[in-house]
């Protein structure tokens, strides 16, 4: 089985100086989204699942137009929510972000202030994980290492969603304790592909990280994070 992750393009956090809620693309962002359909026009999914955020939307909209798909939108991969700035001053969240970095690791659980905890935000994206794959054939099997029986090991599924999502995502499906700070340790550019892919462990599957914040596919210019 093998899961491709990409992450929306370059969004427009703001305009005239105030926060924007739930962002479009910036011209930048689209000519990525259009990067990314050069590169996945040819290939084979057997599904392609999109975050409700319009970033991720516009990122996928290019690739599905090629493909004659109908958008198929999976909750679970909205990225972790704000606390509602949308309007406010950009300072005001550059603040929030700066004083964030400041706590100590335990604290920074605790998120932003007025918007989702990160370990609510870790709890969500795991069950939502669990119940994708479970939908799908796979299930965690009762062993203390990370393994999963995967009933149809040749399904191919590309999931376009946000830094956060993805990273927490991997993350799970890896065995790897989760932190904080997710968005930091897998540091992944706009429109970058990652891939995970399950390989047999006896009568049971791994999944093993194959490619990380690829974004060969993007122009030297076309390149942010």
């Amino acid at each position: 089985m093998e899961i491709v992750f990409v992450r929306h393009g370059q969004p427009e956090w703001v305009r005239d100086g105030l926060a924007v809620g739930d962002p479009p693309l910036t011209d930048l962002g689209h000519r990525q989204a259009e990067c990314l359909a050069d590169r996945f026009v040819d290939e084979h999914f057997d599904e392609i699942l999109v975050s409700p955020l319009t970033r991720a939307r516009q990122t996928a909209a290019p690739l599905l137009a090629r493909l004659g798909r109908e958008e198929v939108i999976a909750p679970w991969l909205e990225e972790i929510r704000d606390p509602g700035w949308a309007g406010s001053p950009a300072e005001k969240a550059e603040q929030a972000y700066a004083e964030m970095r400041l706590q100590s690791p335990e604290d920074r659980w605790h998120g932003l202030d007025g918007g989702e905890s990160v370990r609510d935000f870790v709890d969500r994206i795991h069950l939502g994980v669990e119940m994708f794959l479970a939908e799908r054939g796979v299930a965690r099997d009762q062993h203390d290492l990370p393994v999963w029986r995967v009933e149809r090991p040749g399904r191919r599924i590309l999931l376009v969603a946000h830094a956060g999502t993805n990273s927490v995502s991997i993350g799970h499906l890896l065995g790897l304790a989760p932190t904080p700070w997710e968005w930091d340790r897998f540091v992944l550019g706009h429109a970058s592909i990652s891939k995970v892919e399950s390989m047999a462990v006896g009568a049971v599957h791994s999944f093993s990280l194959v490619r990380l914040a690829d974004v060969e596919h993007l122009g030297a210019d076309d390149r942010s994070r």
